[in-house]
C-alpha cells in the first residue's frame, strides 16, 4: 500500500465520521477527532472516565497523521502512519466496528433540472501475503452496477465527491441492473486474478527458510530414535511460522450513487 493511498483512506475515514481536516497537503493530515473517533483510537479511557464522572467539559484530540515521512517539510510533527503500522490496523478495526457497508448519494445543489445518479458498488480490500514474514496490499474497486465498467483505485473517486445519507431533492437515482451480489463476486475475482498474476517468490524463499530450520530441529534430535513431545511442538511451530498463506478481507464497502 502506497503513501498515497493510506493518506487518501485516512482521510475519507475521518470526513465519513465527521471529524474536521485542520490542515492538509500530500504528506499529512492534521485533524479534528469528534469524541467517538477519540476514544475509539486515542486508547485514554482514564481521561474519558473522569470527564464522564466530573461533567467536565470534553476536549478530544488533534493529531497529524504522517503518510509521506520522506517528502515531509522538516517543521511538521506527528505520528507517523504506514501499511502495517497499528494505528492503520486500528482504523481498520474503528471501520468494522462502525460498519462496513454504506448507502450514499452525492450531494447535488438545488436545480431546476433533474439530475441522475448511477449506482456503483465500492469495495476495499486487504490482501495479505502471511509466513514468517507479513507483506500486506489494499485494493479498492469500483464496479458500475449498469455497464459493469470497473475501475481501480476507487477511493479516490469517492475522496473527489461529497456525499449524503440522504439523497438530494430533484435528484433520482436508477435502478441497478447488476445485483449488488454478483457485482461482489466479479470483484473478489479481480482480486484474485491479481494475486494469480503476482510474483509468489516469497512463498518459495519461506519454504526453504522452513526446510533449513527443520534440518537444524532435526540435527538435535538425529541420535533420539523415540522423538519426545518438545520435539512434535517445536515441528508445529516452525510449519506455523513457515507456512504460506494468503489472506483476502473485505475492509468495508457501499453502494455509491453519483453522477
Amino acid at each position: 500500500m502506497f503513501p498515497q493511498q493510506v493518506h487518501s483512506y485516512l482521510k475519507q475515514f475521518f470526513m465519513e465520521n465527521d471529524c474536521n481536516i485542520l490542515g492538509e497537503d500530500a504528506c499529512y493530515l492534521t485533524v479534528q477527532l469528534t469524541i467517538d473517533i477519540d476514544k475509539r483510537i486515542m486508547n485514554r479511557p482514564f481521561y474519558w472516565q473522569y470527564v464522564e464522572a466530573t461533567n467536565g467539559e470534553p476536549n478530544p484530540a488533534q493529531v497529524t497523521f504522517i503518510t509521506d515521512h520522506t517528502a515531509l517539510a522538516s517543521n511538521v510533527r506527528g505520528e507517523i502512519v504506514n501499511f502495517g503500522s497499528p494505528r492503520l490496523n486500528q482504523l481498520f478495526q474503528a471501520t468494522r466496528e462502525l460498519g462496513t457497508f454504506v448507502q450514499m448519494f452525492e450531494k447535488v445543489e438545488a436545480s431546476r433540472e433533474q439530475i441522475m445518479l448511477t449506482p456503483w458498488l465500492g469495495v476495499n480490500y486487504k490482501v495479505s501475503y502471511c509466513c514468517d514474514r507479513t507483506k500486506e496490499m489494499l485494493y479498492s474497486f469500483g464496479l458500475n452496477l449498469m455497464t459493469g465498467m470497473i475501475l481501480e483505485d476507487f477511493h479516490e473517486v469517492l475522496s473527489k465527491v461529497e456525499f449524503d445519507a440522504i439523497q438530494s431533492e430533484n435528484v433520482f437515482h436508477v435502478q441497478y441492473i447488476i445485483k449488488p451480489i454478483r457485482a461482489l463476486k466479479r470483484l473478489d475475482a479481480t482480486i484474485e486474478a491479481i494475486i494469480e498474476q503476482d510474483n509468489h517468490d516469497w512463498a518459495v524463499q519461506a519454504k526453504k527458510r522452513w526446510q533449513r530450520d527443520q534440518r537444524v530441529l532435526d540435527f538435535f534430535y538425529e541420535d533420539v530414535e523415540q522423538k519426545p513431545e518438545c520435539y512434535e511442538i517445536e515441528k508445529k511451530a516452525l510449519q506455523e511460522q513457515y507456512d504460506a498463506k494468503i489472506k483476502i478481507e473485505i475492509i468495508n464497502g457501499g453502494l455509491f450513487y453519483m453522477r
